[in-house]
């Protein structure tokens, strides 16, 4: 950003305001993020930690059930 002379000066008589920023957005009900998606839970997007993860949950899941 280039400021000449006149820019600097009415800042310095006059400074800088800062405004409100406008209102936060509404909750969609979206996800957000991958971890939360059901096709990442199961591994079934393709990505081979993925569904390493997605084993290792079945079989902590099915531990719990004995």
């Amino acid at each position: 950003m280039n400021m000449n002379d006149d820019d600097f000066s009415q800042i310095l008589e006059r400074g800088i305001s800062f405004k409100k920023g406008g209102s936060p957005k509404a909750d969609d009900g979206k996800v957000k993020t991958k971890a939360k998606k059901k096709k990442y839970i199961t591994g079934a997007h393709g990505s081979g930690s993925a569904r390493q993860k997605a084993k290792y949950r079945e079989q902590r899941a099915n531990r719990q059930k004995k």
